[in-house]
């Protein structure tokens, strides 16, 4: 089993705190036994290497990692030194204590190394809902499932778990995560800063030789010999699906996201973001260069798929074990869109797969593997949706979600329930259910839209359509909808409706660089309000909030779940499942 140890750090100064080194990993970090690792100190001016004395436990660092350092004089050409160690471990649990001293400073930080039991789990699905709130859920519950005198007339498969926590989301930089180190912390149970993943972010000017922390992808294959699956309905690129493998400090480094993603070669990788697979000349490319990574992944064995039908004709095939699906050159579009609406790019990608034939096409490949499969699936439009203040679209890819786990869920009943399932969001957003709008003028003709927001006893019950099979309203433009509103804000004009044609814009680009500005596209929609912001100019969307998120899971691990845990935890629960330490005994 795990066991936690408790770790004092002594700062042991002769100049100021903020002068001392800094030492990656970082205070406190909790190191899986075995899991590899980059150890990199980083000194404030330029040190005599004769001076330099590194200790891991008493122990010269050298000898305690078994291999020694490159010493840089000079980083980045500047008068900063620094010592770094690629891939070394731990292997043995307990207190590390590291010091490292110039001469002139000196510091000290303190590590846990910890084991995992038995493996208690053949597989893991981690599915993550970017940005799911609080309020997103309960939205679906309600339109998916309905009311009636103030009770739910059903349950979601995300709330229907045994097991449940809330899960403190801060990075090592900031309060507030985005989804690059968020996701991140699941993936390897390290902290790190915004638009970070699978790094420690160093000073470097680099983005991609931060040291690294080995991802739980990575040590499943290493360790087991598992599968390894990544499934989104975002770019596969974008920071969710890419922290699972990648490592970089810049999330945007999409072309070398992409050649990360080669290298570790999940056996599925499924979403959007075709156009940084594609050389620079091919139509809606947005590589840099001429290297055609769909060819290379066909040439490495793996089927592809760019369209619903051609994926269900790979699912249909009983010797498809590698799997490439790349369904638009950008995001793939929503369910309200694919569904009804037929807005955003379904013009564009009409024959796109939803999360669940995803999802089932990557249980039936996955499943192949003897020895087990990690698997990671994204909602992650719910995030982009919630940034535009779109709920409609949000509440119906938070519904989609829920249709996924509830697959997984069956999937993993029928086999006996080997399987650790995890469902949560990597942040929040401030969203709040405050109530209903009541759009039927034929009551109240002459009321502004503002004024037909019912709070409290006024609110009443939503009157969407009787939900479809798979949980969705047929129309979202109904007389009586939700309220939910945004606590976090650009300038913008609140319509009180659905958008039916395109996903909404509230801002468009401002005069100043890197500014945004109030998108006049809505002022003269009947019933607009104006909305001034609460966001600096340099923000046209809505931002990330700090709450705790919620976790809730089911199968072989689960149990450990319950409190209140920090986001580093969800790593080490499937680590423990999974039985990846290697412990030196």
């Amino acid at each position: 089993m795990i066991k936690p140890v408790t770790i004092t750090l002594g700062l042991l100064l002769s100049a100021s705190a903020a002068n001392a080194q800094t030492i990656y990993p970082i205070n406190r970090a909790e190191i899986l036994s075995g899991a590899q690792f980059d150890f990199k100190v980083e000194f404030p001016d330029k040190v005599d290497p004769a001076k330099l004395k590194v200790t891991v436990n008493g122990q010269d660092y050298a000898t305690a990692f078994g291999q020694s350092g490159t010493f840089v004089e000079r980083e980045d050409g500047k008068d900063q030194s620094a010592l770094t160690l690629r891939g070394v471990t731990l292997t043995r649990p307990g207190n590390v204590t590291v010091e490292v001293s110039d001469g002139t400073r000196s510091r000290t930080v303190g590590w846990t190394v910890y084991d995992t039991g038995p493996r208690k789990a053949k597989n893991v699905i981690l599915f993550i809902g970017d940005g799911l709130s609080p309020a997103h859920r309960t939205a679906a519950r309600l339109l998916s499932k309905g009311i009636a005198e103030g009770k739910s007339l059903g349950k979601l498969a995300i709330d229907d778990m045994p097991h449940m926590a809330l899960v403190a989301t801060a990075g090592s930089d900031s309060i507030i995560t985005d989804s690059a180190n968020a996701a991140s912390a699941y993936a390897t149970g390290h902290k790190t800063a915004v638009n970070a993943m699978g790094v420690y972010a160093d000073r470097t000017a680099s983005p991609l030789d931060d040291p690294r922390v080995e991802t739980i992808a990575s040590l499943a294959k290493r360790r087991h010999g598992m599968g390894i699956g990544i499934v989104t309905n975002t770019e596969v690129e974008d920071a969710t699906p890419a922290a699972m493998v990648a490592h970089t400090r810049r999330r945007a480094a999409y072309d070398e996201i992409v050649e990360q993603l080669f290298a570790a070669k999940p056996d599925v990788l499924m979403g959007g973001g075709a156009a940084n697979f594609l050389p620079q000349a091919a139509p809606g490319s947005k590589r840099k260069d001429d290297v055609d990574y769909v060819a290379r992944f066909r040439d490495a064995g793996y089927s592809v798929a760019t369209t619903k039908t051609e994926l269900d004709a790979l699912n249909a095939k009983s010797d498809t074990r590698k799997l490439l699906g790349l369904f638009a050159t950008g995001n793939m579009d929503g369910a309200l869109d694919r569904k009804f609406l037929k807005g955003g790019g379904v013009k564009k990608f009409p024959d796109q797969p939803d999360l669940t034939e995803q999802v089932q096409t990557a249980l039936n490949v996955l499943s192949k593997n003897d020895t087990g499969f990690f698997l990671m699936v994204e909602s992650g439009m719910i995030d982009k949706y919630a940034h535009l203040l779109d709920m409609e679209r949000a509440v119906y890819d938070t519904i989609m979600l829920d249709n996924a786990v509830s697959l997984a869920r069956k999937w993993a009943q029928a086999r006996g329930d080997d399987t650790l399932i995890l469902v949560l969001a990597d942040h929040n957003h401030p969203n709040s259910l405050v109530g209903t709008i009541n759009d039927d003028m034929s009551t109240t003709p002459n009321v502004p839209l503002r004024e037909r927001v019912g709070t409290y006893d006024k609110a009443g019950f939503p009157n969407y359509p009787a939900p479809d099979a798979d949980g969705y309203p047929s129309r979202v433009d109904v007389s009586r909808r939700l309220a939910i509103f945004s606590a976090s804000l650009p300038d913008h004009y609140e319509t009180f409706r659905p958008k039916l044609d395109n996903p909404n814009e509230p801002s468009v680009k401002g005069d100043a660089p890197g500014t945004f500005k109030i998108n006049e596209k809505y002022k003269d929609v009947p019933g607009a309000v104006l909305r001034p912001g609460n966001l600096p100019a340099m923000m046209g969307a809505s931002v990330h909030s700090g709450e705790d998120v919620i976790l809730t899971a089911t199968g072989p691990g689960s149990e450990r779940i319950h409190g209140s845990m920090d986001n580093t935890d969800v790593f080490r629960i499937m680590a423990d499942a999974l039985g990846l330490a290697a412990a030196g005994r």
